[in-house]
């Protein structure tokens, strides 16, 4: 056999005998984490051992952006695309929403099935359930427990959101009434361990684990966390940060269980790990929420660097160099194929988008062949962002600038507990892999990865996105102090026309009104695919349907 078959075989987006020589791959995605809220990055006023542990031990992606905001950054997760590309740019979607994630995307589950994957999602999906065919076991999922709105309470499962109240809780298609009560994080950490404990391990598996937290829940208890685990936390003096406090512990709990049931079941060492943020964290009770972006500049939803730059890690035994601080630059929608060029995926094959494989440049430390991000472009909100290479264009902003600031807590006067992070739960695992942590490389690994703006000398230059374009060296200054537009206009000029060469492929937002058909009160107060009714159904005649009358 000729060495270009050999090639082809190995690489064939078909099935092939070789699939249980493909990584696992697990996905955990942190709903509105900020920049600040995992101790890698700096502070100590929250212990995240679990989750510092493997970025330790793999690489810190220190340089990694997501989108501003929950359906824009897991649709470009998804497809590969940026959201201009797929009509997702603008806001989030709601569940009275007649719209979903294009059905003619082919996305990153409907790929990896082809190698051979069994692919699991449990969590959050947040791409269109009005009708069934937008929901994840349409779209290549084999199972999914979890919800398909943006947020709910994490004990009764219910979302608030317009036009109304409704649960909102799935076991595949079907309502889980029985999880009610059971704290969400714990519920999604047993089903993923479950998974892990029963998959058969001659096929690959994909574990997308989509959390609900740190997302505020609904608005009569946004910060929901059990009382013992609060009670950890009373040397923090904001009783709202106590709480998101409780939620962060609950989330890297849930990192430590699924990293030892990989362990367990002898996958681990066959395994790609990623954890990240989706957006930029809600600070300062934006979303009545409590986060961090300290020292980075601005919230969720805002095109700052607080709102875009994800908080991410990437941990296998098949990086070549681990323990890094990875500086490649690296974006959201990198992901689709990045994590099919790990897994042997003919990356030739995939056609327009916009995601570079970057599995050689962050396992070799090469240069990244990427090196422009387009942050957005929403001309509803009529905002823009770009960076290429160290400069950063932006143009307008949300919320008429209200939250254009710089929010703490800092968390740097608080103890770093190295031992902590040696004897977690993954730690230990990482031990039994005869990959141990020392104190030397924690310590050396968290300064870097600590980003401080105080060094710089040079005196602010206010930013005013409202009235004209702003740029900023967000290497130098990443903390966005120094507007240096009248410095350079050359490259303010340059970055201009690139964006306008974005602009000018973009599709229009999909954004659709609400239906009032999608109001839960019609459906027993559940959100539902309504869109699969008959849409002759008045709303009086709604009242006598259900979800359960509709199926059975």
């Amino acid at each position: 056999m000729n060495k270009l078959v050999l090639v082809l075989l190995a690489t064939s987006l078909l099935p092939a005998e070789a699939a249980n020589n493909r990584p696992h791959i697990i996905f955990i995605l942190a709903d509105d984490l900020g920049w600040n809220d995992v101790g890698f990055h700096g502070s100590g006023q929250i212990p995240t051992p679990n989750i510092d542990a493997l970025a330790y031990s793999g690489l810190i992606l220190q340089n990694y952006y997501v989108t501003a905001i929950c359906t824009p950054s897991r649709s470009a997760l998804m497809t590969g695309k940026y959201p201009i590309h797929t009509g997702m740019q603008h806001t989030v979607l709601y569940g009275a929403e007649p719209r979903g994630l294009p059905l003619t995307e082919k996305i990153l589950p409907q790929y990896l099935k082809e190698l051979g994957y069994t692919n699991r999602i449990v969590g959050k999906w947040h791409l269109g359930s009005y009708k069934r065919v937008y929901t994840p076991t349409y779209r290549g999922f084999d199972s999914h427990i979890g919800f398909w709105t943006g947020h709910q309470d994490y004990f009764d499962h219910t979302a608030v959101e317009n036009p109304g109240w409704g649960f909102d809780m799935r076991r595949n298609l079907d309502l889980a009434y029985d999880l009610h009560g059971q704290y969400s994080t714990d519920v999604f950490t047993e089903e993923s361990v479950k998974i892990i404990k029963d998959h058969n391990v001659s096929t690959p598996l994909f574990l997308y684990l989509a959390h609900a937290a740190v997302h505020s829940g609904n608005p009569y208890n946004p910060l929901p966390a059990p009382d013992e685990t609060v009670a950890q936390f009373s040397y923090i003096d904001n009783y709202k940060r106590q709480r998101f406090a409780a939620m962060l512990t609950k989330l890297d709990d849930s990192v430590g269980a699924v990293v030892k049931a990989l362990s367990d079941k002898n996958m681990l060492q066959s395994s790609i790990i990623v954890f990240s943020s989706d957006n930029g964290g809600p600070a300062a009770g934006f979303n009545l929420n409590a986060a961090s972006n300290y020292p980075l500049k601005g919230v969720k939803n805002t095109l700052w660097e607080g709102g875009v730059r994800g908080a991410g890690l990437l941990w296998s035994p098949l990086i070549k160099k681990p323990q890094r601080v990875a500086k490649q630059m690296m974006h959201v929608s990198d992901w689709l194929p990045t994590l099919l060029g790990a897994a042997g995926a003919d990356i030739s094959t995939l056609q327009n988008i916009d995601g570079t494989n970057l599995w050689d440049s962050l396992s070799d430390n090469t240069s990244s062949p990427r090196t422009e991000i387009l942050h957005n472009i929403d001309d509803i909100y009529g905002n823009s962002a770009l960076t290429v290479g160290p400069w950063k264009l932006l143009q307008g902003t949300t919320y008429n600038g209200a939250w254009d600031n710089w929010y703490g807590p800092s968390g740097r006067e608080y103890g770093y507990n190295v031992s902590q992070v040696i004897n977690s739960v993954v730690g230990l695992a990482l031990k039994s892999l005869h990959q141990p942590l020392t104190p030397d490389v924690i310590l050396k690994l968290r300064s870097l990865a600590d980003v401080n703006c105080s060094k710089q000398n040079k005196a602010p230059i206010p930013c005013e996105p409202l009235k004209e374009a702003c740029l900023f060296n967000v290497v130098e200054d990443p903390c966005e102090r120094r507007n240096v537009a009248k410095e350079y206009p050359q490259i303010l000029k340059n970055l201009q026309e690139i964006l306008e060469k974005y602009d000018a492929t973009a599709i229009p937002p999909g954004n659709l009104p609400l239906d009032p058909r999608g109001d839960p009160k019609y459906w027993n107060y559940t959100f539902t695919n309504f869109g699969d009714y008959d849409s002759t159904l008045n709303l009086n005649s709604l009242q006598k349907y259900t979800f359960t009358s509709y199926y059975h």
